[in-house]
């Protein structure tokens, strides 16, 4: 068969699957195309659950897990697909998100959790999620997606010719709609079904609009911060995220949703911010935690002291610090030690470093290690590295410090070796500032002012504000006389 005669037989296939591929929505009673049956759905969520799991770890608070498996659970009792078995989970996570799989599967951070001032702000977010799946928004997407790339895909299997090109996967449509949140139509077609769950369980819809308010005086922060930082801003891209200022739509979403019975009634705050004490806030004990510019880590039993003035990210797998004007950064990973090997071996071995020189064995705080500079490049571009390794029992630390200017490493290479001869055990003293930061809840007294309750927080930059975001009150407001608030310690 000729490859046009066999491209048309492919188009022929493909109209022939996308109009098989049809079911009735849930929410709408409508006919629309679903390439994913319901049990398939289910299989996929069943599926990924574990990995969402493996990511970002299950937050240690039995009682709060239920607390927020209870509150989902009457909310998805009310909706369109109250026969799935729905499980609600709260993530070990900094970050401020929820999100959805298929079939079921929710998920809140405890970041997220801690900015929350109601019961009925958590059952905006879950509700607003419980959407999502009763919609079968990722499985419209994923058919969508499917459908206009399903040619291509078939041809890549019947026509060889067409398979150097590649073919899509499918779960990368499902893993853009969990980080960045679905299409406009979607998000507001689950704010529509949130709020009707909402008032089904006699709970507020105007939680909603507060929820939003909430993110975007986050977002207006972190602008601030980036500015600050000369930094592009990480702006939050989850859940509501879609909504702009004073969003119209949605407020008639909610205003539509109050007119059903029972949507009135307005959850008490101090019973949900107890729920709230002891929460974990910011990175956790096995991320490590930021104090200044120096850094502890209690799992590792180790500290670090960072160059004054130089931005600090902790990501999951390094720590890398930044200067002041950009234009040097030091990187610090651990990782394992499975051989005898001397540091310059493993310098050479480990991180196949075959051209290095001026280097020296290091002895810091009892530690043995080796440090040397290394070129980092080729050509005209080509730079050179200040690395260096410290073992410490099992492990090895590793640093890489570089310059994006020519000859820059000179400038800071005093910082990066200063920073290396830092590394040490957790002192006693130390374990208490290597323990992560947890919400204290409080009540208010007559006089009670952010300002001073920034003076005694444990947050490390911004004290103020970030206290302001956690209590609703950003940017300028104060705390009311007998009032339940978060503070940090």
């Amino acid at each position: 068969m000729s490859l046009f005669r066999r491209m048309v037989a492919v188009m022929g296939m493909a109209v022939i699957a996308a109009t098989a591929g049809c079911a009735v929505n849930p929410v709408s009673g409508q006919s629309e195309l679903s390439l994913l049956s319901e049990q398939q759905e289910i299989t996929i969520g069943r599926q990924e659950h574990p990995k969402i799991i493996d990511a970002y770890g299950v937050y240690d608070d039995p009682r709060l897990q239920a607390y927020v498996q209870r509150i989902g659970e009457k909310l998805a009792a009310k909706s369109h697909r109250s026969d799935l078995i729905y499980r609600f989970t709260v993530l070990d996570s900094s970050e401020v998100n929820a999100f959805a799989l298929p079939g079921g599967y929710i998920y809140i951070t405890r970041g997220l959790l801690a900015y929350l001032n109601s019961e009925d702000e958590l059952a905006a977010v879950l509700g607003h999620e419980i959407g999502h799946v009763t919609a079968r928004h990722s499985v419209r997407q994923i058919s969508a997606s499917t459908a206009a790339n399903l040619g291509y895909t078939l041809g890549a299997l019947l026509v060889p010719e067409l398979q150097n090109r590649g073919v899509s996967d499918l779960f990368n449509t499902l893993s853009t709609a969990l980080l960045r949140g679905y299409g406009r139509e979607h998000e507001l077609e689950a704010d529509r079904l949130g709020a009707q769950y909402l008032a089904g369980t006699g709970r507020n819809p105007e939680a909603m609009l507060d929820v939003v308010g909430v993110l975007k005086n986050q977002e207006q922060f972190e602008i601030q911060l980036a500015k600050e930082e000369n930094r592009e801003p990480r702006v939050y891209h989850g859940v509501f995220a879609t909504h702009p200022d004073n969003d119209e739509r949605l407020k008639t979403v909610v205003r539509q949703a109050q007119t059903l019975p029972g949507g009135q009634r307005v959850s008490q705050k101090g019973l949900f911010l107890r729920r709230l004490d002891g929460l974990i806030f910011g990175a956790s004990a096995s991320e490590g935690t930021l104090r200044g510019s120096a850094f502890f880590h209690q799992d590792l039993d180790f500290a670090l002291q960072f160059p004054e003035g130089w931005r600090v990210e902790n990501r999951p797998d390094r720590l890398i610090a930044v200067s002041p004007d950009q234009s040097a950064a030091l990187q610090v990973s651990v990782a394992d030690r499975n051989k005898r090997v001397s540091p310059k071996r493993f310098l050479r071995e480990r991180l196949n470093l075959d051209m290095i020189q001026g280097g020296e064995p290091l002895k810091v705080n009892g530690l043995d290690g080796y440090t040397a500079l290394a070129s980092a490049g080729t050509g005209a571009g080509a730079r050179n590295a200040r690395v260096a390794v410290l073992y410490k029992g099992s492990q090895a630390f590793v640093f890489l410090g570089t310059s994006q200017k020519v000859g820059g490493l000179k400038a800071h290479d005093a910082d990066f070796s200063r920073t290396i001869r830092t590394l040490h055990a957790l002192s006693e003293g130390e374990r208490k500032l290597a323990e992560p930061l947890k919400l204290d809840i409080i009540e208010a007294r007559g006089g009670t002012t952010f300002r001073e309750l920034a003076a005694d927080s444990r947050i490390h930059h911004h004290p103020e504000e970030q206290l302001r975001l956690l209590n609703a009150r950003y940017p300028r407001g104060e705390p009311v006389p007998g009032e339940r608030l978060k503070t940090v310690q």
